[in-house]
């Protein structure tokens, strides 16, 4: 059995052939391309007007989780005192301001006082823990006997004192 022989082509109708056959293909594969984008944009565009299908992702937290915004504010509720560090800082801007009389940028003065603070050892921190402390102290006071008044009903005499009628 004897093959059958192809008949030989010379180069410049081999090179035209091919370059046909590369032109056939890259208009399939540039067709295809350009068939596949436009699928992709009815897809996308039939996804963002499509109302029946439900996304799983929501931009809203659930209603359990959001936290709850109290119209009312409890005038008689205690405030919390401030930190060993807001004690220093009233101190502190006594002094820098005596120095730098120039400076009256908050921010800067804030800098300087966050600066010292980092560098001041326990030692000198302990007076104004001290003061932390006992302020602290009274606050737990002052709000054990407010949860006990507000238990006992004390205070929503004088809640509804306080609303204003429209």
């Amino acid at each position: 059995m004897a093959k059958a022989k192809k008949p030989q082509k010379s180069p410049s109708t081999a090179a035209h052939d091919s370059s046909e056959a590369f032109e056939e293909a890259s208009q399939e594969a540039t067709g295809l391309c350009v068939k596949r984008s436009e699928e992709m944009k009815r897809s996308a565009k039939g996804r963002r007007f499509n109302n029946t299908e439900k996304s799983t992702k929501t931009n809203k937290r659930p209603k359990s989780n959001q936290k709850k915004k109290n119209d009312k504010f409890d005038v008689n509720k205690p405030k919390k005192p401030p930190t060993a560090f807001f004690y220093f800082l009233d101190d502190f801007r006594k002094e820098f301001q005596e120095q730098n009389p120039d400076v009256k940028s908050m921010r800067d003065v804030g800098k300087a006082c966050g600066e010292k603070w980092k560098t001041m050892t326990y030692e000198e921190k302990v007076q104004y823990y001290d003061i932390a402390t006992e302020k602290r102290a009274e606050f737990d006071k002052a709000m054990a006997e407010y949860k006990k008044r507000k238990e006992s009903g004390v205070d929503q005499e004088s809640e509804e004192d306080w609303e204003i009628d429209e």
